[in-house]
């Protein structure tokens, strides 16, 4: 297995992919704390790029290109200069987004990889190879699933969960020549203390309808609600990583980036609910009957993410998390409950649809 470099010897440099991404913004923020950072950014979010790499100080600056390209994208010259002053790459790019067809998916989430393990072999003071997969690359297994468990004759429910796997197979084959970790994280959420985040989608969609929804009384989740609902705030991930990526023990590992101790997700909307005065139905609506009625043509397509949320919410998978808290213990970063952080999230959630709502009235 590869050595990691040792972090005295060169000043760190990072490399971060996937911008505009809620991960990749507060990546490159935590990671300017610690040294330069480049983001890679496609040519038509470059201006925006630049305008938050200034936001991080004079050590921060853009290139644009695109993982899915042969080196990039970028020119000889940008790519000689990464790979000579570049020691940490955090590849957080890929698509996550249910609704985007098999081949696109295929291609940044595997072939981009693919692209960026190339690089990392390229780089000469390489410290390590940061790779952000899913718990979700277990698919439809069920029970407990331990970290350095991957290929287990499960099944995907769609592209984002089968291009995850792939592309976490291309690089813990890596493992072996470069100082590879691989991070799962759950689903992640705003952020634990300002309720921030970037869009609202899958289980976190179901859960935040419940506050936007005119409705005085909710409607009845599919399901029984009873598996755990694993949802991670986008700070602890990040915090969690950027730790674990500057320790030596976290070469050729993967870690679970999730709450130890999950809640029913029936429960955590009975909360939601009692948060802003609703209360959720006592009858239940079975969840193949659910599946169902989303499955029909005129309906599919809209429905796809709230059907696919709803196979989440009612899956029951553990997510075993022991090296995430062998190196976190001692450093007061830990998953918060969901309760502590769970008003926050409404309360950004409900300033966000009033915002739209007021812009919609504006229009009309």
């Amino acid at each position: 297995m590869a050595e990691s470099l040792a972090p005295s010897k060169v000043i760190r440099g990072y490399f971060v992919t996937g911008f505009p991404g809620f991960v990749a913004r507060h990546l490159a923020r935590r990671l300017s704390e610690k040294g330069p950072v480049t983001l890679l950014a496609q040519e038509h979010f470059a201006e925006e790029a630049t305008k938050f790499a200034a936001t991080l100080g004079t050590k921060a600056r853009v290139l644009v290109g695109d993982v899915v390209d042969m080196h990039l994208g970028l020119s000889s010259p940008e790519y000689r200069q990464i790979c000579a002053e570049v020691t940490d790459i955090y590849h957080a790019a890929g698509i996550t987004y249910l609704g985007t067809d098999k081949q696109t998916t295929w291609r940044v989430n595997v072939d981009g990889t693919k692209n960026m393990l190339e690089l990392a072999a390229d780089v000469k003071q390489l410290a390590r190879f940061n790779h952000f997969s899913t718990v979700y690359v277990s698919g439809d297994r069920v029970g407990v699933i331990m970290e350095d468990e991957l290929a287990a004759e499960q099944k995907f429910r769609n592209a984002f969960e089968g291009t995850k796997f792939e592309a976490e197979i291309l690089v813990r084959r890596a493992m072996a020549r470069l100082p590879v970790t691989v991070y799962r994280p759950s689903i992640i959420v705003g952020d634990s203390r300002t309720g921030e985040i970037d869009r609202f989608e899958g289980p976190y969609l179901v859960a935040m309808l419940l506050v936007a929804s005119p409705l005085a009384v909710p409607l009845p989740l599919p399901g029984n609600g009873a598996a755990p609902l694993n949802a991670v705030p986008i700070d602890f991930a990040v915090n969690a990583c950027v730790h674990i990526g500057h320790d030596p023990r976290g070469v050729g590992k993967t870690f679970h980036l999730v709450d130890p101790n999950p809640i029913a997700a029936r429960r955590v909307y009975e909360l939601i609910a009692a948060r802003i005065g609703k209360r959720l139905p006592k009858l239940s609506v079975s969840f193949k009957l659910a599946d169902a009625l989303l499955k029909l043509p005129l309906v599919e397509p809209l429905a796809r993410n709230q059907r696919v949320a709803f196979a989440y919410v009612n899956h029951l998978a553990l997510y075993n998390s022991r090296n995430t808290h062998e190196l976190l213990d001692g450093t007061g970063i830990a998953c918060p409950p969901i309760e502590a952080y769970l008003d926050n999230l409404i309360a950004y959630a409900r300033a966000t649809y009033a915002r739209v709502h007021g812009t919609e009235k504006k229009r009309a």
